[in-house]
């Protein structure tokens, strides 16, 4: 017989709200969802321009959501990236300009082991951060694995419309890199 969940999780407050037992099958593979996707999504958000503390949020907030429809989500990776997505274009809508510069967090959302990378992975931050909004965006989501397709789905685009993006996007990266390689 297992210990009984504590009453402030989820899958306990909907379990005592129904008078039901926790899917602990449904639970188990959110968990494993969410460990395999938060960092990324968060990332994500990061390569889109979000700071480390308001992607962390909107991850969460992000996570929130598909564990409360978990069971309605029929691709849950494209599901989070998508909300995720919109989320950040809200928030960016919505938030007003805050005149002090936020200082580095450590987090163990994102774990850099090597310097170079961690350097190279800042270089390019950087440069995204140059694109227009609609490139850093197509960008993002060809970084994080989706194909001109998906992402087209997924931003009600055409596939075109998102390769020429990309397109324009890998020539102004590969275009400012090299000209930061050639500074050093």
């Amino acid at each position: 017989m297992s210990a009984p969940e504590p009453p402030d999780t989820p899958a306990a407050t909907q379990a005592g709200a129904a008078g039901a037992q926790p899917d602990t099958a449904r639970d188990t593979e959110f968990t494993a969802f969410y460990r395999a996707t938060t960092r990324q999504l968060v990332a994500f958000l990061i390569a889109q321009g979000a700071a480390l503390a308001e992607a962390a949020d909107i991850a969460q907030d992000t996570m929130a959501k598909a564990y409360q429809g978990w069971h309605a989500i029929e691709y849950p990776r494209a599901w989070a990236h998508r909300v995720a997505s919109r989320a950040l274009v809200r928030h960016r809508l919505d938030a007003r300009e805050t005149p002090v510069a936020e200082p580095p967090e450590p987090s163990p959302l994102l774990r850099a082991t090597d310097a170079a990378l961690w350097e190279r992975h800042h270089d390019i931050a950087r440069a995204l951060d140059r694109l227009p909004p609609r490139q850093r965006q197509v960008m993002a989501w060809t970084i994080f694995g989706f194909t001109p397709t998906e992402i087209a789905d997924e931003l009600r685009m055409t596939p075109g419309t998102v390769r020429q993006s990309l397109l324009s996007a890998r020539r102004a990266l590969s275009s400012w890199l090299a000209r930061k390689d050639g500074d050093q």
